[in-house]
């Protein structure tokens, strides 16, 4: 059949193929659903709790309490926006464990994009103000390039200052880059940022003291022990899930209560696991300038995790901070697996929902740090930008298989003929 018709035009089969291609990385569906009251809409039952909830706390709460009164208005606020997000938006690529978790995230995404918003149209007493509110420890807080210094006596090497460093935040790095690696799944691209990260910080430690590190941290303890570690560990996952035959039985059909447990556990676990491959020997210009926008985007996002506790003042152990992170963390799954399908899938022309709105909270954050940080940012000395951006270009370019440079320069010299 060549063509659907759909209301008052007919669709063509270019155009089902489009919708059906945008629909699996947008509304990702669940297949042979067995338990079918976790995946039925209940939407009369979640207006009646709505309404009963807000009934409750309307009129049984004391509300002489100013602060209380807002924090709970916002708790409410944000968990019916929530119930929302449930019932309107989309599942996204994953199934796993829900969609209706991965809609919660989708909301909550929506939310932190609309708090940047407001916090770029506010001024600096309002945003401290804010600040205050939610945390009033912070107005006692200090940035750390001032209370701490960095790059200190180099030349000393011993033990005893080598295992200092492995505290909670070596840690957190290992595990970090554990995670990139089973979200990127290429060693290639991984390398290619964890080297330009360091880079990066280079470059930009005239503007954050606290990126200037002894050669032995950066070189041995960063890249080679807690980057390789984590991108190895990561990769290696990522192997063994490749690897395994996915073969998922009904809860219903095993009678063990152990083999029910386990199978309640793996449903924490991905559906299935594909094969990716960011290049391909016939990779286009735009192929290969899709995934150079991908790491752009990629060390912003790193970027604004240290000018946001820098230029707000709070510290990097504070639940603004980890929070976010981890926040940001999460949301990055689902936006790495839309924006793959977009680049590498010749029948998906935009990106899913999820990703838009990753690029926008990336791009509001740095706003905000700009706006904010404007006597940060008149130190910035241009040549070192310039230098990082010509660094950063030559080295992804070299990090790139031969057969990829090579069809991207010959792409390059048809161009220029």
């Amino acid at each position: 059949m060549a063509s659907l018709y759909s209301g008052s035009h007919t669709l063509s089969k270019d155009d089902v193929n489009y919708r059906m291609h945008f629909r699996m990385i947008n509304e990702q569906q669940v297949e042979d659903i067995t338990i079918e009251f976790f995946y039925k809409p209940h939407t009369i039952t979640l207006l009646t709790c709505t309404v009963l909830s807000l009934m409750y706390f309307a009129f049984t709460r004391d509300d002489g309490n100013p602060d209380s009164n807002l924090w709970v208005g916002l708790i409410l606020v944000i968990s019916f926006f929530l119930v929302i997000s449930v019932l309107a938006f989309p599942n996204g690529p994953f199934t796993r464990p829900h969609p209706a978790i991965w809609r919660m995230v989708f909301g909550l995404s929506v939310l932190y994009f609309l708090f940047l918003v407001l916090i770029i149209f506010l001024n600096w007493e309002q945003v401290k103000l804010l600040m205050y509110w939610f945390d009033p420890n912070l107005r006692y807080a200090k940035r750390e390039a001032d209370i701490m210094e960095y790059a200190v006596n180099c030349h000393v090497i011993t033990w005893e200052r080598i295992l200092s460093h492995f505290d909670i935040f070596a840690f957190s790095h290992f595990w970090g880059w554990g995670m990139k690696a089973l979200l990127i799944r290429s060693y290639g691209l991984c390398w290619t940022i964890s080297i330009t990260w360091e880079l990066t910080e280079l470059f930009f430690m005239h503007l954050l003291p606290n990126f200037a590190e002894c050669w032995w941290d950066q070189v041995i303890l960063d890249i080679l022990l807690c980057n390789g570690g984590g991108i190895w560990l990561g990769m290696t996952v990522c192997r063994f899930l490749e690897m395994r035959t996915y073969h998922w039985a009904s809860i219903k059909d095993i009678h063990t209560t152990t083999g029910k447990i386990k199978r309640a556990v793996l449903q924490f676990t991905p559906a299935s696991w594909t094969y990716v491959r960011w290049f391909d020997p016939k990779s286009s210009l735009q192929r290969v300038m899709g995934v150079y926008l991908f790491m752009i985007i990629w060390q912003l996002t790193e970027l604004n995790t240290f000018f946001l506790k820098h230029i707000f003042i709070f510290p990097a152990c504070h639940a603004l901070s980890w929070c976010r992170i981890l926040f940001i963390g999460i949301i990055t799954a689902p936006t790495v697996r839309q924006y793959y399908a977009y680049l590498t899938d010749t029948q998906c022309k935009r990106v899913g929902t999820q990703c838009w709105v990753f690029g926008a909270i990336a791009f509001l954050e740095a706003l905000a740090c700009v706006k904010f940080g404007q006597d940060l940012f008149s130190k910035t000395q241009i040549l070192y930008v310039v230098l990082w951006g010509v660094f950063y270009s030559m080295l992804s370019v070299q990090r790139l298989p031969r057969t990829e440079r090579q069809h991207w320069y010959t792409h390059l010299d048809t161009l220029s003929v």
